[in-house]
């Protein structure tokens, strides 16, 4: 006799389909414009004093919360850029 199955628990809650959306948008834009995936994982799950938040929330959070994300990855993009 084979062993009950067991289903993990999911520990936290799903996005919505819409945040999911913003959420791919952010990590593709910041794929693009920052190129290591420390780099993008530093700058997407940091604090930002001129977002006022994690990037990521904000981008997830709505559709005026992904622009400014999207627009500070590309002033990030840039500063890097123009320091290297």
């Amino acid at each position: 006799m084979s062993p009950p199955f067991f289903r993990k628990a999911r520990t936290a809650p799903r996005l919505a389909p819409d945040a999911q959306v913003r959420q791919g948008r952010a990590v593709r834009a910041a794929q693009a414009a920052l190129g290591t995936t420390d780099a993008v994982r530093d700058f997407l799950n940091g604090d930002n004093p001129g977002l006022g938040g994690r990037p990521l929330d904000l981008a997830v959070a709505s559709e005026a919360g992904l622009l400014k994300v999207e627009a500070a990855i590309q002033a990030e993009a840039w500063a890097r850029g123009a320091a290297s």
